[in-house]
């Protein structure tokens, strides 16, 4: 086995990360007029140098800037969509943890006037980013298409059918990615967590009560990932990252990929897939078999909901279970997921954090060479 040359790597992250408490504060100065938008940047502009030196101090051979400038993992880009438009907050969904449950309750996504893209939206971002790595590759990440156009009203926008809608959402992805890569991106990732939910019986019933068709869905959303990346550089690697949820260490979802599997892992025009299997609610590694010669897999193996270290042997024998099904060669490991989908963070501290992150990048030393 021989070290990649191109992402993902060997050992890899999700995106997010812990933010410090200083930036949490600056935020909360923020939103009380105690700064501005130029004192709020600062810090975070800070924070984010601070970020990639951890990352690229552990010896991973990429770097994300945290999210550290998002609310959320996805909200942000999404309300920056041309036509499309943050509302008001809606019903509190479930969210489910180890000793019971809590909620969380979304804003409404409302569609105001035609979708598009005005400017890159996290061209900035990336370009921060670009300039502050300094051994490792810049990996920006972005909310999946999926998650612009999944359960949106039309009512009140200019769109009389869904067909049209999707199509300028792919049409605004496009535009971003392509934006993104003259600006240097080469490694950039979707976030996607529809795909994994649709896995969850429990949320397939509830999205059919709400009057979508679960057992289309994952094709509709798999359609307009592909047009969106129709137009996508050779030389710009992009991976989709699926995951059942991640706010505060609880999750929305549960089941294994079977449902979707042999239409998605086979139908996605994307150079690697990040899945989550960090515990028995990921299922089996045998919906892999349907991921094609030309795909890689990044296993999310390594938990990031809880400070507890996995033993190296757990790993490595995890990787043995998924290699009966693609070829050692093509597999890689990360967490299961961000360590920060929202400000709040999971349940550990930076440095606790950073203690997972070694232990990746060191399990796949001892794998892959």
């Amino acid at each position: 086995m021989t070290r990649r040359a191109t992402p993902p790597f060997r050992a890899d992250h999700v995106g997010s990360l812990l933010r410090p408490a200083g930036l949490l504060a600056a935020r909360d100065d923020f939103a009380a007029g105690r700064i501005d938008a130029a004192g709020l940047a600062a810090v975070e502009d800070a924070a984010i140098r601070d970020a990639v030196a951890l990352q690229e101090g552990v010896g991973l051979r990429s770097a994300t800037d945290g999210e550290f400038r998002r609310e959320q993992w996805h909200a942000d880009f999404l309300y920056a969509i041309g036509g499309i438009e943050r509302g008001a907050l809606g019903a509190p969904l479930p969210v489910y943890t180890k000793d019971g449950q809590i909620s969380w309750t979304p804003n409404v996504t409302e569609v105001t006037g035609k979708v598009h893209l005005e400017a890159p939206i996290f061209g900035d971002h990336f370009t921060f980013l670009r300039e502050t790595v300094t051994t490792a590759v810049p990996k920006i990440t972005v909310p999946s298409p999926s998650m612009a156009h999944f359960r949106v009203d039309l009512s009140k926008s200019p769109y009389t059918d869904y067909d049209r809608f999707r199509a300028d959402v792919a049409a605004a992805y496009a535009a971003e990615v392509a934006a993104l890569y003259e600006l240097g991106c080469r490694y950039l990732q979707f976030d996607d967590t529809i795909f994994a939910f649709l896995n969850d019986p429990a949320w397939r019933a509830n999205a059919s009560a709400t009057g979508l068709d679960p057992d289309r869905q994952h094709r509709i959303n798999l359609e307009v990932i592909n047009t969106a990346l129709a137009a996508k550089p050779a030389d710009m690697a992009v991976t989709i990252h699926m995951c059942r949820g991640n706010y505060r260490s609880a999750w929305f979802s549960s089941g294994g990929y079977d449902f979707v599997a042999e239409e998605v892992f086979g139908g996605l025009t994307v150079d690697g897939l990040f899945l989550e299997y960090d515990d028995e609610r990921s299922g089996t590694f045998e919906p892999l078999r349907f991921v094609p010669d030309d795909q890689v897999v990044v296993l999310g193996i390594m938990t990031t909901k809880t400070p507890e270290l996995e033993s190296k042997d757990t790993l490595k024998r995890r990787i043995d279970e998924a290699a009966a099904y693609v070829d050692l060669d093509r597999l890689c490991i990360s967490g299961q997921c961000g360590f920060a989908s929202t400000v709040e963070g999971n349940a550990l501290t930076v440095d606790q954090e950073r203690a997972k992150l070694e232990l990746l990048v060191e399990t796949a030393a001892e794998v892959w060479g």
